[in-house]
């Protein structure tokens, strides 16, 4: 007998029961395996069961005869973790009333724990009649007809895992959110290069949680790791933002193997950064799928149900509302669309122990089908969820169609993108900056204070992943994108860099002088200001894409963190790691609460307060912010007094040096310490004095910290 027929009498064999309708998804007891699918037009549903050491190879197309609450449901005894499956869904192939149903295509489960092979591409996987499509006439033509290829043979199948793990004693580090440095990093890019971690992990979870990368972390002086996506994408982007599966772990990024083994890799990385007191924290897109729109491959969600997943053109359900310029928007107005992000969200934390999450284009997720609205089903449920309530949650704030820094409610944080506009343009030496740079240094007041937030909400940043990196932000004014293969089109024409004199690298010593003074600037800015700052990988070492803005396409060297510095790069990091201790010993500069007027003023070199005209005056690029520590009433978390420092923190964005009048405070004698200075790159905890009443000179593009002895 044949393998291929063992296989199948032993599938035919099996016994099933009607089995329950939750929880949805796969779930192996040990005796077997419940299966349950949401589809509320469907008409029949097939599980179809493949062969593991032939995945081509269907052996078992079993019909699911239970249906309860919209949910189809069906017990496997004997089923094992290891086996591949996957949906086979009936319905009308209607594209004018929205639907796509077509049993030819396999569909992954929306609930998988793991899939077993990367997501290409593939004709077979088309809903329609690919062969139709031609001129946009011929693309509405073709999407009328149903395309009767298998996809069976070559789909990508979802693996039933078993989810037990001997986590220890792990706990989450819980870290503050106003104590905490993000680093944004990506999993294959930030180890596919290092030196002396092992080959076989490099690029891999499991390269992240060695000791190697764990000291690095350490070293640096972050508290948590803000991983680019990691639910399974398909494989068009580098950077991983389509999604098509929102609790498997990315198999590519596992060394251990697809069949349900990148599921203990992720978690053991989880477990060895835990011990170290960092924190996960995954980049998630809940708001687009990776079936792209009705020319998109049929995958999963399109062809379980169409019309629940997505927000469709009102007159014309065959098109799909664009939010994301992905070619799809998730629907979380549908419950159960809603319910799936939120047993996603609730798995990731309770399962997989990650500390928070970050969400991508989220003003996308509390959309209406008509309009935009902190009202949102979404944000209703996530705000009395109590297992998210003990995790970090950050929004981008914004989509294609529309920019709402500081409109999320109370517990979200957001990636402050007015923090990174204006610091950046501040920097730059741009006119009529400075009173807006003086409220970002702030937390943001203006966007966090009042509606129950605290400083801690705005996520500083200066560069992130879509964009240039900190050296290229000072070497380029223009975006390089030809690698991409778009002839440049790519990527934001709106980067507020300035190459400081030179486009790309350059021999001339003062550029690259300037251009190192200017990274220290904006990192000392970043990481000294109230909020949660977010480092991205690299900028700590000053790695470079060569001026390309926008990666995404990059599995390659422009985007792989190079390990092999010199020695600018070791003493930007050096600095870096040095600005990230100062953090974190003087509490004043990561408060809770927002400063009261009478504990900080904005000075004028002469030691004058500066007033709302000299802030808005279009000439001003330098600003000088007094701290007093002593008026400052707030307690640590383990009940200890803030401190009482008392500091002056100048940034001078001017091209020229200026004299500042240091103020004598308290007693006659008193002096002032230098404990940061960009110009030289030094930090000091006990700096060189300066006495009060008396002038210092702060070069130009230079930013210094005192403190008062």
């Amino acid at each position: 007998m044949s393998k291929q027929s063992k296989s199948k009498n032993f599938f035919e064999s099996i016994k099933s029961r009607p089995g329950k309708p939750y929880p949805l998804g796969a779930t192996y007891d040990t005796e077997g395996v419940n299966f349950a699918l949401f589809s509320e037009n469907a008409t029949a549903v097939y599980l179809c069961l493949y062969d593991t050491s032939d995945p081509t190879e269907e052996v078992a197309r079993i019909t699911l005869e239970e249906r309860t609450d919209l949910v189809w449901h069906i017990y496997m005894e004997g089923l094992q973790p290891g086996q591949l499956y996957g949906f086979r869904v009936e319905g009308p192939y209607s594209p004018e009333t929205g639907h796509f149903f077509n049993p030819n295509k396999l569909l992954l489960d929306p609930y998988a724990r793991a899939i077993n092979a990367p997501v290409n591409s593939n004709n077979a996987w088309l809903g329609y009649d690919y062969k139709k499509a031609g001129s946009e006439n011929h693309k509405k033509e073709a999407i009328q007809s149903m395309n009767k290829e298998d996809s069976g043979p070559s789909m990508p199948k979802s693996v039933i895992i078993d989810t037990a793990f001997d986590w220890e004693d792990d706990s989450a580090p819980d870290t503050p959110l106003h104590r905490s440095v993000i680093y944004e990093m990506h999993v294959k890019g930030f180890s596919h290069l290092h030196p002396t971690i092992d080959e076989s992990v490099r690029g891999t979870y499991a390269g992240l949680g060695t000791p190697e990368s764990v000291d690095y972390f350490k070293r640096l002086g972050i508290t948590a790791i803000e991983l680019l996506p990691v639910h399974q994408f398909t494989d068009e982007s580098y950077w991983g933002y389509n999604s098509i599966g929102f609790f498997a772990p990315q198999n590519t990024y596992s060394s251990s193997g697809m069949a349900g083994q990148q599921v203990v890799e992720f978690k053991q990385m989880v477990k060895n950064l835990h011990k170290a007191g960092i924190e996960v924290i995954l980049d998630v897109v809940y708001n687009h799928t990776a079936e792209g729109n009705q020319m998109g491959p049929t995958l999963s969600f399109k062809g379980i149900d169409n019309r629940v997943y997505y927000h469709q053109v009102g007159d014309n359900p065959a098109y799909y509302m664009d939010y994301t310029g992905t070619g799809n928007t998730f629907n979380l107005s549908h419950p159960r669309a809603l319910q799936l992000v939120m047993d996603s969200l609730r798995y990731w934390v309770t399962d997989m122990h990650v500390d928070g999450f970050r969400f991508d284009l989220a003003s996308a997720l509390i959309r209406t089908d008509e309009e935009f609205g902190t009202v949102s089903s979404f944000l209703d449920t996530v705000a009395q969820d109590p297992i998210l309530a003990r995790v970090k949650l950050i929004a981008e704030p914004w989509d294609i169609q529309s920019y709402n820094v500081g409109g999320f409610p109370v517990r979200w944080s957001e990636w402050n993108g007015k923090f990174r506009d204006s610091l950046r343009s501040f920097w730059k030496g741009d006119d009529s900056k400075a009173a807006e740079t003086a409220m970002r240094l702030l937390g943001s007041p203006d966007l966090y204070a009042n509606d129950g937030r605290s400083p801690a909400n705005s996520i500083n940043l200066i560069t992130a992943h879509d964009g240039f990196t900190l050296n290229d932000l000072v070497s380029y004014n223009e975006k390089h994108n030809e690698a991409n293969g778009e002839d440049n089109n790519d990527g934001s024409n709106d980067n507020m860099s300035w190459n400081c004199g030179a486009e790309g690298p350059t021999d001339d010593e003062a550029i690259n002088e300037l251009r190192e003074r200017q990274k220290r600037n904006f990192l000392t800015t970043m990481l000294l200001s109230q909020g949660t700052p977010m480092l991205v990988m690299g900028d700590e070492c000053g790695r470079t894409q060569h001026g390309n803005n926008n990666g995404y396409n990059q599995d390659s060297e422009i985007s792989w963190m190079d390990w092999h510095w010199n020695e600018k790069q070791q003493a930007l990091f050096e600095f870096t790691s040095q600005l990230t201790d100062l953090r974190r010993t003087i509490p004043l500069l990561s408060r809770r609460r927002f400063f009261g007027q009478e504990q900080m003023a904005y000075l004028l070199p002469n030691g004058g307060e500066m007033t709302s005209d000299d802030l808005e005056n279009p000439n001003t690029h330098c600003l000088a912010l007094f701290i007093d520590g002593l008026r400052v009433t707030e307690q640590t978390e383990d009940g200890q007094d803030i401190g009482d420092e008392q500091l002056i923190w100048i940034l001078n964005a001017h091209w020229e040096s200026i004299d500042f009048m240091l103020p004598k405070i308290g007693r006659k004698s008193s002096q002032w310490e230098i404990i940061v200075d960009t110009n030289t790159g030094e930090i000091h905890p006990n700096g060189s004095p300066v006495k009060g009443g008396h002038e210092i000179s702060v070069p130009g593009r230079s930013s210094l910290l005192l403190r008062l002895k």
